[in-house]
């Protein structure tokens, strides 16, 4: 962890400045807009700016990703794809149960883990589902965003153990995020429960 800590050390200047912060967010909207994980550069910006700036800034770029995805897919590649979603009827079920039940589907797959961020940004752009509701959608990304965020920073905290063991106030805020890792995981593990649960009933009666 030292290695890691003394690499991002060397960067820290740039990363914390304002335009090390634009960059950043451009870095993630890209990132997610070529459809690779997310999660793990998630965790970078929690262990580089902490759990709360961590989150905003992924956000702000996650969100600027999947509209670039979302207006990309739905302008240059929807009429191609939906002419061949005939072939495969499966597929097809799929992009009309998206489109018919609207914001409470995309809220309900947001929240679970089940499903790839990027990957959704594409189903979306091919599906018929308003670009309000999307974007409303995407505010159910903030546990996760968060608790990937608290993993990174709690990395960062952890990486500082030594300096911890001779500061009190060190101490508390190692607490405090551990409490705070703890406290998104719970959440964000009931409702992704409820989430695969409602999704499971929703395909047995389809």
């Amino acid at each position: 962890m030292s290695v890691i800590q003394n690499l991002f050390q060397s960067q820290a200047s740039f990363l914390n400045s304002s335009l090390g912060i634009i960059f950043f967010i451009i870095l993630y909207a890209f990132w997610v807009s070529i459809l690779l994980p997310s999660s793990w550069i998630s965790m970078l910006a929690g262990l580089i700016y902490g759990s709360f700036l961590g989150s905003i800034f992924v956000f702000i770029g996650a969100t600027l990703g999947a509209v670039l995805t979302f207006y990309s897919v739905r302008i240059f590649l929807r009429s191609w794809i939906q002419s061949r979603l005939s072939l495969w009827p499966k597929l097809q079920s799929i992009e009309n149960t998206i489109t018919n039940e609207g914001l409470k589907l995309i809220i309900m797959m947001r929240l679970s883990p089940a499903f790839p961020f990027g990957l959704l940004n594409l189903a979306y752009g091919i599906s018929n589902v308003k670009f309000r509701d999307f974007l409303i959608g995407l505010l159910a990304i903030a546990p996760g965003t968060f608790l990937y965020c608290s993993l990174g920073s709690l990395a960062g905290e952890i990486s500082r153990f030594n300096e911890i063991l001779s500061n009190k106030s060190e101490w508390n805020s190692l607490f405090y995020t551990i409490l705070s890792l703890i406290s998104t995981a719970i959440v964000v593990f009931i409702l992704a429960r409820g989430v695969n649960k409602s999704l499971k009933d929703s395909n047995e009666i389809n």
